[in-house]
């Protein structure tokens, strides 16, 4: 198979299932520092604004959002996996499914009051929203920061209280660990796809939640030409030399089972050459929760895994 095929492959995995998440890992360009996006709605009237009433959200993280902080006000979700297997949001209304675009009619006889969706994804539907009047929003959620702002203005737009969810994001980053300084931190390196070899460095959701917790991301500091903001390209040499003592491989849908994606990297010439490999310190991660946090749930099952990382010595 060609290179240009498997690049191909490789990041379509990744585009595709961050355009069926339609949240986070919508990442911001290489090498922009990873910081709180406004989220600010979009409204032609510069007054303050009554509380929405009905919401309709088109990411399945602000469908989560919105669901803590006042469930009775969400009248539409798109069909995402994560949403269509948690049991909370059967009775809720789809416009859209999968990856398929959000269908207008279907969001006009829902009649919302605002609609969210995500920045880069939703752009075309929020346009056509707002010239016909209805407030929009889109989100972009690349690090904890920006979690933590746009659950701030969903709370403000739906008038309740945001403190309940930010003291629950608060306890995900909680270890048992004393590592204060970097000499101590386990250098680790994430791999979201094999071929290519995409690792994320610190301007996506995965390299910034890493910062929260006693890991060294290997290619935190590592920049390159990858299509995919956020992530670099790396060569089985890079690998080698960096030599890092826990490797995190991320699964997903689309490259098979956990276990066949393990299988696959088992394959590869530097595998058994790894410190993490010779250790037995393979851990693997899903897709969202790392790579596109997608729910608040995803997101707490995430940092619960890489608490389990740490706790091996």
């Amino acid at each position: 198979m060609k290179y240009s095929t498997l690049l191909s492959s490789g990041l379509g995995i990744i585009l595709s299932l961050t355009l069926i998440g339609c949240t986070t890992s919508n990442v911001s360009p290489v090498p922009e520092t990873p910081k709180a996006v406004d989220n600010k709605i979009n409204t032609n009237s510069p007054q303050p604004q009554e509380s929405a009433k009905r919401i309709i959200a088109l990411t399945s993280l602000s469908a989560d959002i919105i669901y803590q902080l006042d469930k009775s006000k969400l009248v539409g979700i798109t069909g995402s996996r994560l949403l269509n297997q948690n049991p909370n949001f059967q009775d809720i209304p789809r416009v859209s499914q999968e990856r398929t675009p959000p269908n207008l009619e279907k969001i006009l006889a829902l009649k919302p009051d605002l609609v969210i969706g995500a920045e880069g994804f939703s752009n075309q539907v929020t346009d056509r929203l707002k010239e016909l009047g209805i407030k929009t929003l889109l989100t972009k959620v690349n690090s904890w920061e920006s979690l933590e702002a746009l659950t701030k203005n969903l709370a403000q737009l739906t008038g309740t209280d945001p403190q309940p969810l930010l003291n629950r994001y608060q306890g995900f980053l909680k270890t048992n660990s004393t590592c204060t300084t970097e000499n101590c931190k386990v250098p680790t390196l994430v791999i979201v796809s094999r071929q290519p070899i995409l690792s994320p460095n610190k301007s996506s959701w995965a390299g910034n939640l890493l910062e929260r917790f006693p890991i060294k991301n290997i290619a935190a500091d590592l920049q390159g030409k990858s299509p995919v903001s956020g992530y670099v390209t790396l060569s089985p040499e890079k690998i080698l030399a960096a030599n890092p003592e826990v490797l995190i491989i991320v699964s997903n849908p689309q490259a098979g089972s956990p276990q066949e994606v393990l299988d696959g990297f088992k394959k590869e010439p530097f595998w058994n050459k790894l410190k993490a490999a010779q250790n037995n310190r393979i851990y693997m991660f899903d897709y969202y929760g790392l790579v596109n946090a997608g729910s608040i749930d995803s997101i707490e099952k995430a940092t619960t895994e890489l608490r389990k990382v740490l706790s091996v010595n």
